[in-house]
């Protein structure tokens, strides 16, 4: 079991159990030894499912990567590969299975797609001659994977991309289906509320599912009281701005991947005085990240100006138990000390959190260098964050920007550019024509004219357009939600502005003004943001109604659509910790993003980009 599931509200221990339940029932159907044979973009999410001593448990003796060419050598009765639905890999399998036929005739082939089942690529293997070979073809339904105990992902890297760009609605189809296996988990949601068109599919799939499985579902008594569903386009600005938070810039800068980050060896490095550079670790740490780690579970939400006060106050608790034994004089006291040994020691070895305090206070202090990532300076870092600001809070969006400019001129990473261009764009309500086909023509000299097909995306998907109205809604919508606080607290913060220091996400503004005082109060505001908003009720058949304690908190899904961001949810973490908000969130998207990693899956030849 894992504990870190199981910690919060909803244990979501029993949604990681269900699945790994249908993953053994799937490996005894192929009786005998197994090789299992991964599209490499599954091998991160099933490692949240299942480790390899599960696999191991059911005869899994090897595990390959799904290549062209022949497999590796390996003596078994199966071959079974896990595959996304996706027609170039069925080339590549047909090549495999060719490949053995000519040299194992006796192996039986098996196929599971993950998430669906797809009849195209079943043609796809018969036209190729090779779909006769598979005794079993399958589908592992693996939609909403538990990442923390208040967190799921669906990690579909492209849903926004194929919602906004190729008008493609499967993301919307799973994410309905992830939540009906939700609701056969843990019951009926009673309330849906939503803002945006994909939010209105998702919501209309889910109550056409719901009428045809009537009479069919579980009676079991809901753990959640309500569905939010959110469209990415309601609020693009989050994603763009560079997060504040400790988790949110440890994503920025390393990238965070299924739950775990590659940090650089020379951040373990233990060197000691004489010791030769050779002895240095060379290969990158993986480490996961949870909230199984008690101080990295304690200081991920906070602003980072606040990190390294906090690590060094932990640090003196340590010390000062440790300076107790000193104290211990009876058996009973000293009993009680070396009890609490193992859990000091553990709290007192450096772990991931210490080990970015420095480059974390380097940023605080704004010194001159930021050792933290090889991409920038302290210096460059606080410029950034300075436009970033200015646009937030309305000045000067409406003229091209000399920092802008300059980024360009120096040949800045080339999405470092576009996460500014679209934020002034989206802040301003779109650009003036001269001032995009001003951007539009630095870009494309200064980087190729490839990336003509990224700016007509970045523009088809809302993310960069013209002006097309002289009338700016963004200001109206900034003062009416209080978007910009002038002074955030980030030590002790009281409000979510804290994340980005000083931006309260649009995203969360509305969920908070939701639970309190609602959404009426806020109607001439929902109308300006894209997309319908609507509320939807689900009838719980007698009995199921919840009776709710005194003083008992209620409990909200809340279902991002096209990704969602680490500050984004350390906000959301932060609302359920508030004494008087009388709410609990639980958080559901489709990806996990940072803004470099959405500007990439709107990119033509992203892969030719460096962050």
């Amino acid at each position: 079991m894992a504990a870190h599931l199981s910690y919060g509200r909803v244990n979501l221990n029993i949604l990681r159990e269900a699945a790994r339940k249908e993953l053994r029932e799937f490996l005894d159907k192929c009786a005998g030894s197994k090789a299992i044979v991964w599209d490499e973009y599954l091998t991160g999410p099933f490692g949240l499912i299942a480790q390899y001593s599960l696999l191991k448990e059911h005869e899994v003796e090897k595990m390959f990567t799904l290549k062209s060419g022949r497999l590796p050598s390996a003596d078994v009765k199966n071959i079974i590969f896990f595959v996304r639905p996706r027609l170039e890999l069925m080339d590549i399998i047909a090549e495999n299975v060719f490949s053995e036929d000519k040299h194992h005739s006796s192996r039986d082939f098996h196929i599971l797609f993950v998430p669906r089942r797809s009849m195209l690529c079943e043609q796809r293997l018969k036209e190729q001659g090779v779909l006769g070979s598979f005794i079993n073809i399958d589908e592992y339904i693996l939609d909403l994977i538990p990442y923390d105990g208040d967190l799921l992902s669906m990690e579909y890297e492209s849903a926004f991309r194929e919602c906004y760009l190729e008008n493609d609605q499967t993301s919307l189809y799973h994410t309905a289906k992830g939540l009906m296996t939700l609701q056969a988990l843990y019951g009926t949601i009673p309330q849906i509320y939503g803002k945006g068109d994909c939010a209105r599919h998702v919501a209309n799939m889910m109550l056409r599912m719901k009428r045809e499985f009537a009479g069919t579902q579980n009676q079991i008594l809901p753990v959640f009281d309500t569905l939010l569903l959110l469209d990415r386009n309601v609020d693009l600005l989050t994603p763009l701005a560079t997060q504040l938070t400790y988790e949110g810039l440890i994503d920025e800068i390393y990238g965070i991947n299924n739950g775990y980050v590659k940090l650089p060896p020379e951040k373990f490095a233990q060197k000691k005085q004489g010791e030769a550079s050779k002895d240095l670790p060379t290969e990158p740490k993986k480490l996961q990240l949870n909230s199984a780690e008690e101080l990295y579970a304690e200081i991920r939400d906070k602003n980072f100006n606040a990190v390294g006060a906090a690590l060094s106050k932990k640090a003196k608790i340590i010390s000062a138990a440790f300076e107790e034994r000193h104290n211990a004089k009876t058996v009973g006291e000293i009993k009680q000390f070396v009890s609490q040994l193992p859990h000091m020691q553990a709290a007192r070895t450096p772990c991931f959190p210490t080990l970015l305090k420095n480059e974390i206070q380097s940023l605080s202090n704004n010194s001159r260098q930021y050792p933290v990532s090889p991409v920038s300076a302290s210096e460059a870092f606080f410029d950034n964050l300075t436009v970033e600001q200015e646009f937030m809070t309305g000045v000067d969006t409406d003229k091209v920007n000399t920092y802008i400019e300059d980024c360009i001129a120096q040949k800045d990473p080339l999405i470092k550019i576009l996460r500014l261009v679209c934020m002034q764009s989206v802040c301003n309500n779109g650009l003036k024509q001269k001032v995009l086909d001003y951007y539009k023509r630095e870009i494309l000299q200064t980087y190729g004219y490839e990336h003509i097909l990224t700016l007509n995306n970045l523009e088809k998907g809302g993310l960069l357009k013209p002006q097309t109205s002289s009338r700016n809604n963004y200001p109206t919508i900034r003062k009416t939600l209080k978007l910009w606080m002038e002074d955030a607290n980030e030590q002790n913060p009281n409000d979510i502005s804290y994340v980005y220091s000083g931006y309260a996400p649009l995203s969360i503004r509305l969920t908070q003004v939701l639970a309190r005082p609602g959404w009426r109060s806020i109607e001439e505001v929902l109308k300006m943001l894209p997309g319908p908003h609507f509320e939807e009720r689900q009838q719980l058949p007698s009995g199921l109604h919840k009776k709710r304690q005194q003083g008992e908190n209620r409990t909200t899904l809340v279902f991002f659509l096209g990704g969602v961001t680490y500050a984004e949810i350390a906000a959301l973490r932060f609302l359920s910790q508030m004494e008087d908000s009388g709410m609990e969130y639980i958080i559901a998207t489709t990806k996990l993003v940072n803004g470099t990693t959405w500007i990439k899956s709107l990119m033509d030849r992203p892969e030719s980009q460096t962050p």
